[in-house]
């Protein structure tokens, strides 16, 4: 079934088109990547295809019953709303549902003509028919798994929205949105503000059911594991591709050389018919020669392929440092108090690591754990609450600010370029270095403050290249560069003969450059040599291995303290004794209980009744948990 269908869309500003002639459908089922390098018209598109901006020329159409709806990019909240009033705004149309449900159960118990009984069941059943399809007698539990899935807890349920950060809000907009589950979902850049836990679960959500999407997104495992078709955007035209990101890539490669000969070997043809035309226009062959030359203008060009730009980033040869580049020992950082008011304990406590010329070492962890802190603490910006730390021989450390924000924003590019008090970098050389990191021509004379945040991520690292430094430290520094930048620049780090330390949730990039692994796990900072794959296959073999060892006698090494680990076994009960008789008895009480239970949730009387399902729900829930609680006594009453 078709959802939606563009045919010969056109948008054009004033520099010239954006895209022309864009055609293609989204079927039931779809799962669309849309990619292209920034600026090629991305979003441009997807808005006019939800219907928020409008094609110079062609069409857009939807049947009238399909819900199509887009992932905002500026969160707006009616103030004093909490985050659980907002995320259930997005299965309003479940209450809805429900409520119409409801009376409509009501109007059958009353009505006693026939035919209006028939259309009123009729219209019942459909009913049903929708809430049992869009699961919508388990809303509270799809709102939790949500919520949960990007990365709130139940402690954030009730805060107002105006106590979260943007990027916090940016997750409300996608909950919001996930929970709606219109029938196409256009998504622009869902794993922004994302960590790596809540990205993979945002792919296990979108790839379970029938989902259908259209999305734009810069990570190339996430584009691996969601999509099953790409459609590329460049130079204002489309390409259709089958597969997800890496057999796109795989087939443009192939499509790209088969072009790439033709358009040659057309040439030579070209040239060859050309030499003959040129050496017989007079003379024996002047009939053959004037057939060949009107063919020649009939000729159709085949057009030499569209390449992408291949940015040429390099960051130059590191002068050498000591063979110990950081160490620090029991470095602790806490906060007293949260933005929320809520009190906090230490970011990261403890800590003792070790960094040598060389190693390129990738934090990962959750939203919130510290990494930005514990970066700006090693770097001197922030002082420990505890702990000593210390920069070995010859390190000069150049850090990787996204946002410019030692730059004033009315700086232009080649100023913001030239490092501090050095008087020497001539405007030309400035250009050159910008020019490597996609920042030319007139582009290069902009103020940092009128730029988007992919100009100023390759400005900020042009200005990292011009530096001398020989140790680099890098906070997200993918952040906002399209699949060819982040190419570009993981073959630039690759090259590069300093030492790395770089914060990212990407985590292709992560298994491409990481040396070493310093990864926030079960409230553990856990450092391993390798990459981030290897970190998590050496994980699962150990938690396979030994399910039941505990986490402290794991053999990757934590690296923190035994604050932070866990606590040593003893023999003391858990639960207090309990008769084994008595035990069993509860047992079969509960089990009798959850037998009533669920026949009461197939029931049709008590589905018809929202009200009631939520309250059956409810209570199965709790006795499933209260099951589990008493089964788990019995076990140690009976050892």
């Amino acid at each position: 079934m078709i959802l939606l269908s563009c045919r010969d869309l056109i948008r054009q500003f004033d520099r010239g088109p954006v895209f022309s002639n864009v055609t293609f459908d989204v079927k039931a089922g779809d799962r669309i990547g849309l990619v292209g390098p920034n600026g090629t018209g991305k979003s441009t598109l997807l808005r006019c295809l939800i219907g928020e901006d409008h094609p110079d020329n062609g069409v857009v159409e939807t049947p009238n019953d399909v819900d199509i709806a887009m992932l905002e990019q500026r969160p707006k909240f009616d103030p004093g709303r909490s985050l659980i009033d907002e995320a259930k705004t997005g299965l309003q149309h479940l209450y809805d549902l429900q409520h119409e449900a409801e009376e409509l159960a009501n109007k059958m118990a009353e009505v006693t003509h026939p035919a209006e009984l028939d259309t009123l069941g009729q219209r019942y059943d459909h009913l049903q028919e929708e809430l049992t399809r869009k699961d919508a007698y388990n809303i509270d539990h799809l709102v939790d798994e949500v919520l949960h899935g990007l990365g709130f807890t139940d402690a954030e349920y009730e805060r107002p929205l105006d106590t979260f950060s943007g990027g916090q809000l940016n997750r409300v907009l996608l909950a919001r949105l996930l929970l709606r589950s219109p029938d196409v979902m256009f998504l622009d850049e869902p794993t922004n503000h994302l960590d790596v836990q809540s990205v993979e679960w945002l792919e296990n959500f979108l790839t379970t059911g029938e989902k259908t999407f259209v999305l734009v997104s810069h990570d190339r495992l996430f584009l691996d594991r969601t999509v099953d078709r790409v459609i590329e955007l460049h130079r204002s035209h489309v390409a259709l591709y089958r597969g997800n990101y890496t057999r796109y890539r795989e087939q443009r490669e192939e499509r790209h050389a088969i072009q790439l000969n033709a358009h040659e070997r057309q040439l030579d043809e070209i040239a060859r018919q050309k030499a003959f035309i040129a050496k017989n226009k007079a003379g024996q062959k002047t009939k053959q020669a004037q057939d060949r030359e009107k063919k020649l203008a009939k000729l159709e060009r085949i057009d030499r392929p569209d390449e992408f730009e291949r940015l040429a980033m390099d960051f130059g040869e590191a002068t050498r440092t000591g063979d110990l580049v950081l160490e620090c020992k029991g470095l602790t950082k806490g906060f007293a108090e949260r933005e929320d008011g809520q009190a906090a304990g230490d970011l990261f406590a403890d800590l003792s690591l070790r960094i040598e010329r060389g190693q390129r070492w990738g934090l990962v962890g959750p939203n919130g754990c510290g990494k930005t802190t514990l970066l700006k603490t090693l770097l001197g910006e922030l002082p420990p609450d505890a702990g000593t730390f210390r920069i070995g021989a010859n390190v000069e450390v150049g850090y990787y600010d996204q946002k410019l924000s030692s730059v004033s924003s009315e700086t232009d590019c080649i100023e913001a370029v030239r490092p501090p008090k050095d008087m020497t970098m001539t405007p030309g050389h400035a250009r050159a270095i910008l020019a490597k990191f996609g920042i030319k021509d007139d582009l290069s004379l902009h103020k940092i403050g009128a730029m988007s945040g992919g100009e100023r991520g390759k400005v900020a690292l042009a200005r990292l290249a011009a530096l001398p430094c020989n140790v680099m430290v890098l906070d997200e520094p993918t952040n906002h560069l399209d699949l060819w930048a982040v190419e570009a620049l993981e073959a630039a780090l690759a090259k590069y003969d300093g030492t790395i330390l770089f914060v990212s949730h990407d985590r292709a990039f992560l298994d491409a450059l990481a040396t070493h692994v310093l990864v926030w796990d079960d409230g553990v900072w856990r450092e391993h040599e390798g990459n981030f794959s290897d970190y998590r296959a050496f994980r699962s073999r150990i938690e396979t291995s030994q399910p039941t060892e505990p986490k402290s006698r794991r053999p990757d090494r934590p690296a923190a303290s035994a604050r932070q680990k866990s606590k040593p076994q003893t023999d003391r009960p858990k639960y207090p004794y309990r008769n084994i008789e008595d035990l069993e008895a509860e047992i079969a009480e509960v089990e009798g209980r959850l037998v009533e239970l669920e026949a009461e949730l197939i029931d049709p009387a008590i589905l018809s009744n929202a009200g009631r399902i939520q309250d059956v729900r409810s209570e199965y829930d709790s006795r499933k948990r209260e099951l589990a609680d008493l089964e788990d006594r019995w076990v140690e009453a009976a050892g």
